[in-house]
């Protein structure tokens, strides 16, 4: 059992919550069983795999454990001051593992994607990759001066989304090379047409501007149109992550019936 948090594979987990130890071991944390085993069922093997007292003597733990132990990840006992020390969160939840970066391809021919753009707050973005990979988009690119995809808060709030949904950090050079031949929307509350009537059975795209500063200017002139969600109740605007969630589950409404 790992008692010391002057341990090195301590201090090597904890040096992964910095973005640019991240992109240099192109590894990042999950915590939980729930996140663990969603990892094992995508077919992700972790590097390490670390577990406080008394997990193992759980269902759920043991069979983590055994996994681990069929795909060769490294798995150790920790106290629980360890654990506290590894996790990025106030209460572990006993499980917690270092994978490497998913590197998923979009399909040849797209025909719903989505655009992160200028997004800082870690909790949308996750909540939203979430509701992305629920209603089928087949790739999330993240556009310059949006939060790190593998930050743990956006982790946690993905549940899992990161091991089946293809993710890019893009340029917007490279943006609009990657959706050419895709109508292009952008969410804009200020917009007259409505989410509801776009045909979303067309290879579709959808940038969602961040909530501070709003879509960037070339957000802006890639769309080759904006839509709204309308309001009622003297409510002003959603969150993007509520947002892209309501239209992403209109396209996939439509696509289900096409």
């Amino acid at each position: 059992m790992i008692i010391s948090v002057a341990n090195e594979k301590v201090k090597y987990v904890r040096s992964l919550y910095r973005r640019r130890v991240r992109y240099r071991e192109r590894h990042f944390v999950i915590e939980g069983v729930r996140l663990v085993r969603e990892a094992f069922r995508a077919g992700i093997v972790p590097a390490l795999v670390f577990y406080s007292e008394g997990v193992d003597s759980t269902p759920g733990g043991r069979e983590l454990l055994v996994e681990a132990q069929k795909r060769g990840s490294p798995a150790f006992a920790v106290s629980e001051r360890v654990m506290k020390a590894l996790a990025d969160t106030v209460s572990p939840q006993g499980v917690l593992a270092v994978v490497p970066f998913v590197e998923l391809a979009p399909p040849p021919s797209l025909s719903l994607a989505l655009v992160v753009d200028r997004l800082r707050d870690p909790g949308n973005l996750g909540a939203i990759l979430r509701s992305a990979n629920a209603a089928g988009v087949e790739q999330v690119i993240l556009a310059p001066k949006t939060v790190d995809p593998y930050n743990p808060k956006v982790v946690r709030g993905a549940m899992g989304a990161h091991f089946w949904l293809p993710i890019e950090n893009l340029s917007w050079p490279e943006i609009a090379e990657a959706l050419a031949g895709v109508q292009v929307l952008l969410a804009d509350v200020q917009a007259e047409r409505t989410y509801y009537e776009v045909d979303w059975t067309r290879p579709s795209a959808l940038i969602i501007g961040g909530e501070a500063h709003g879509a960037s200017p070339e957000a802006k002139e890639l769309a080759a149109a904006a839509i709204a969600i309308p309001m009622h109740g003297g409510a002003e605007s959603l969150n993007a992550a509520m947002a892209a969630s309501v239209i992403l589950f209109e396209a996939a409404r439509q696509r289900s019936f096409h």
